[in-house]
């Protein structure tokens, strides 16, 4: 059986499914990252946190603290970045014991009564790739935070207050970096989730979109910690 064949198992509601799903992941991306909206975020708020910890630990001469700092952002990410390869690992699994989970998954309510073994092997496959990606941003963002301690080494002892900007800035500037891909990687996790609901029927794989598309747009723009952090601004 060819490529083709085996796409063409999917059905039409399967792949309108799809395209919303990528159109909500990669779209909010977008809105996101690139402020298309144009609204106060949750990203940019941290952005000014980061920068205000970043006039502070150029000041300090007893850089201890910071450095502590660093390590609990990295115990954090190396758990999550664990996590992701056992689901994969699980999900590999999983591909050796279709007649199993194909059989549990037409049990399951409002899921179809026959299943295409093809269309339940292409669902796993897109989900093995959603973290896959996971797994790739908290890596990368592993090696961002571990840059992020080389950036605070390499502070001078005693800054002039003349250089306090400059240092904080790039301080702010790569920590950025790195929280904004292990956001990217929380994301992938939230939107596998939904695509977990795939299993279930299209019609759940598409309503599981949008509301943690929703969810997600929530935190971001109409979150209460941003409202926190926008009053402390305001203050």
């Amino acid at each position: 059986m060819s490529f083709l064949d085996v796409l063409a198992k999917l059905s039409r509601l399967d792949w309108i499914g799809l395209v919303w799903f990528l159109v909500c992941w990669l779209g909010f991306e977008l809105v996101v990252d690139r402020g298309w909206l144009g609204k106060a975020r949750l990203q940019e708020e941290t952005h000014k946190q980061r920068l205000a910890w970043g006039g502070s630990m150029v000041r300090r001469e007893n850089r201890i603290l910071d450095s502590s700092l660093i390590a609990n952002l990295l115990q954090s990410l190396s758990f999550y970045a664990n996590t992701s390869i056992y689901i994969i690992g699980a999900l590999f699994a999983a591909l050796g014991a279709l007649d199993q989970l194909i059989a549990t998954a037409s049990e399951l309510p409002f899921s179809p009564r026959v299943l295409s073994r093809e269309a339940v092997e292409i669902k796993l496959l897109i989900l093995i790739s959603v973290f896959v990606v996971a797994y790739f941003k908290f890596t990368w963002s592993l090696r961002q935070f571990n840059l992020l301690s080389i950036t605070v080494g390499s502070v001078p002892h005693e800054v002039a207050e003349a250089e306090v900007e400059y240092y904080a800035r790039k301080f702010a500037a790569v920590n950025t970096c790195a929280g904004n891909d292990f956001n990217r990687g929380l994301r992938a996790y939230y939107f596998g989730m939904a695509v977990m609901s795939w299993m279930v029927s299209a019609w759940a794989f598409i309503g599981a979109t949008a509301v943690i598309a929703v969810v997600l747009a929530r935190r971001e723009f109409d979150s209460p910690v941003l409202m926190a952090l926008r009053s402390l601004d305001e203050s």
